[in-house]
């Protein structure tokens, strides 16, 4: 059974990422949605433990009108689940003792949801946990997912790939592979390092007929919004860097990504 995991904190992209897992999963044997909310400990720290129950009875009642709404096939398992705690630490731990093959996400135009938001929260969840992480971009519907952009830096491919994670999304999807690399240095002809990277990553990815592209350009955002558009790409997969300042890049590139390309993001970890 694949499981996926969709943090819902009643927020309108949190119940369109859920709609999206429902219509993603629809082909996927036996896969099932955990609508998984977190409450925090500040808001509930003062209260009684059979008011705590209340709340937890009221969450419950909440998600639960959202699963009646989501309209699964017969091969598919929507459960609820609730939590008190926090964001990051719940979503860590529920996903390494339940076995979450993946995580789904909204992400909204002002970057900020009730419980969930792209900033903080959600980078952090991203670089902590070692599955593919999927955001949803807002007003998002589904499409099926036939050509996949794997954007790749080409330095030291076969340490700083993750590949087995990267094979996990192709087999569950199984798309067309287009991998990209944009450098200010390329010119008529790849350079012997980049060529030399390129057949490793050929080797780890044969499997998959990857087409390659090397696009001589300074503004990796825009070259990258430009080739998902042109090449009708159904969804962008990144490797976060877990570096401080590369950090910081990866959320902002990830943020305009998701915005400007109206496609979802599968962020990957080592």
């Amino acid at each position: 059974m694949k499981k996926f995991l969709v943090p819902v904190d009643f927020s309108t992209p949190s119940e369109s990422a859920a709609e999206y897992a429902i219509e993603m999963t629809k082909d996927i044997p036996d896969a099932e949605i955990i609508l998984y909310h977190v409450y925090k400990n500040v808001f509930f720290s003062a209260l009684k433990d059979s008011d705590k129950e209340s709340k937890k009875t009221a969450t419950d009642a909440e998600l639960k009108i959202i699963k009646d709404f989501l309209k699964n096939s017969p091969n598919q398992k929507i459960t609820i689940e609730s939590d008190e705690g926090s964001f990051i630490d719940n979503i860590s731990k529920y996903v390494f003792f339940n076995h979450v093959d993946m995580v789904i996400m909204g992400i909204n135009g002002s970057s900020r949801m009730a419980n969930v938001n792209i900033g903080n929260d959600t980078l952090n969840m991203i670089v902590n946990i070692n599955i593919p992480i999927m955001i949803i971009p807002p007003d998002v519907k589904f499409r099926k997912i036939n050509n996949v952009l794997f954007a790749s830096d080409f330095k030291d491919v076969a340490r700083k790939t993750p590949f087995d994670s990267l094979k996990k999304v192709l087999d569950l999807f199984k798309p067309k592979l287009n991998i990209l690399n944009v450098d200010s240095e390329h010119f008529v002809e790849l350079s012997e390092s980049y060529k030399i990277e390129k057949e490793e990553m050929e080797s780890k990815l044969k499997n998959y007929n990857p087409e390659f592209s090397f696009l001589r350009a300074y503004d990796f955002l825009e070259s990258i919004i430009t080739f998902a558009e042109t090449r009708e790409i159904d969804a962008i997969i990144t490797v976060p860097k877990k570096q401080g300042f590369v950090n910081q890049l990866f959320k902002i590139y990830t943020r305009k990504l998701a915005l400007a390309t109206h496609v979802p993001i599968v962020a990957i970890s080592m």
